[in-house]
């Protein structure tokens, strides 16, 4: 019964299957399906945050976050308060993630250059930090301190002047303390209670109490991703992504249960989510299925991950590796994982993904919230894009 039941969830493709390369293609235009017609909704927020300021953003906190503010920015006492109240646990996870967060971004860093030829000629690159950034930190149906810390350790590393975070607050008006905790770890100088569109339009533009920007960067909902297209050019954007993603490819030597976790993990994030599974292995693509279904069961979030799993999941049966890692590439994932025997050889052949998690023993989870590198990834665009990057160069 238990078989039946997945199989329900996660529909299954045959790379030789006659129309598989119409079905993949569909798959791989996931851009396409995600979007939802509030362009005219969103330019409307804008205008209204761009004439109104600080009154237009306090009805906009009021109608789409739900809470009644006299003042959009958390002072220091809130603030104070607030990382007085994490947990000594949780306080060292984010200071962990950080350290390693901060010391891979070092590396990132491009350097000026200068060279002379003969006759004179000088020419060269100087990288210099930007102004200002603005951050904006999801917090509608999770709380996401590792997504201050991959969004503000950049800017801070490069030295940005000024670090700016906006956040959704709860109804109650208070922004959650794991998160003004990693704002203050991760160096964001500055924090304003405020989510979707009408945040992404104050960071733009300014208003009297928020200043403008030279960047923003960070994930979040279809308005947020609408708003930050909607004023690029204005200012600049990291990316526009999407829903988050992953894409598996698996051998005989993975594990089903660590391959169902790893497609779930992500699923739960959003019901446009997708996790998508490539394996030459016919064995692997039923019980994966069964494990899928059993630790549905047991999640939190499980109705967002069913959804994700049953409306945008899938698993793809190949003839050989070769072709799995052909296929992956062509839908060029965010997170892509290789649970394979040799992951590190089959690495050299992968020309299109955000992050590539190497091994049986490296989950997507991992590089989510502490081995270092960032998880602000651009999606559905691998092809022509790159990690998050706070500074610009003359």
């Amino acid at each position: 019964m238990a078989a039946k039941a997945t199989a329900k969830l996660m529909r299954v493709l045959k790379s030789d299957a006659a129309g598989f390369a119409e079905e993949w293609r569909a798959i791989c235009d996931r851009r396409g399906d995600t979007v939802l017609d509030v362009e005219r909704d969103v330019a409307k927020i804008i205008a209204d945050v761009r004439a109104g300021g600080d009154e237009a953003l306090l009805a906009f906190v009021k109608k789409f976050d739900g809470a009644k503010l006299d003042k959009l920015e958390v002072v220091k006492e809130e603030w104070d308060e607030a990382c007085d109240r994490v947990a000594s646990a949780d306080r060292a996870a984010i200071g962990k993630a950080a350290m390693r967060v901060r010391e891979f971004h070092r590396k990132r860093i491009p350097s000026s250059w200068e060279m002379r030829e003969e006759g004179g000629a000088y020419m060269g690159q100087r990288v210099r930090p930007l102004a200002r950034v603005g951050l904006y930190v999801p917090g509608g149906k999770a709380v996401y301190p590792s997504s201050v810390v991959m969004n503000a350790i950049p800017a801070s590393v490069v030295e940005v002047p000024e670090i700016i975070m906006v956040t959704p607050p709860g109804a109650d008006g208070r922004i959650r303390p794991e998160v003004l905790m990693a704002a203050r770890v991760a160096g964001v100088h500055r924090v304003f209670k405020m989510g979707g569109a009408h945040a992404i339009a104050a960071l733009a533009y300014g208003t009297e109490s928020v200043p403008r920007v030279d960047k923003i960067t960070g994930p979040g909902s279809v308005w947020v991703a609408t708003a930050k297209k909607q004023v690029f050019g204005q200012v600049g954007i990291d990316s526009e992504a999407g829903p988050t993603e992953v894409c598996i490819i698996a051998d005989r030597t993975a594990t089903p249960a660590w391959i169902a976790a790893d497609l779930i993990s992500q699923a739960e994030h959003d019901e446009l989510a997708q996790s998508i599974l490539v394996t030459h292995v016919k064995a692997l693509v039923g019980a994966v299925q069964e494990q899928v279904t059993r630790q549905l069961a047991t999640l939190d979030r499980t109705t967002i991950a069913t959804k994700a799993i049953k409306a945008r999941g899938a698993i793809v049966q190949t003839r050989s590796l070769e072709e799995s890692i052909r296929i992956a590439d062509e839908y060029a994932a965010e997170h892509l994982v290789l649970a394979v025997e040799d992951p590190e050889r089959a690495s050299k052949s992968v020309q299109n993904a955000g992050a590539i998690f190497l091994g049986h023993y490296t989950p997507v989870a991992v590089g989510d919230y502490l081995a270092g590198p960032n998880h602000v990834l651009p999606t559905g665009e691998r092809r022509a894009s790159s990690h998050l990057s706070p500074w610009r160069t003359s």
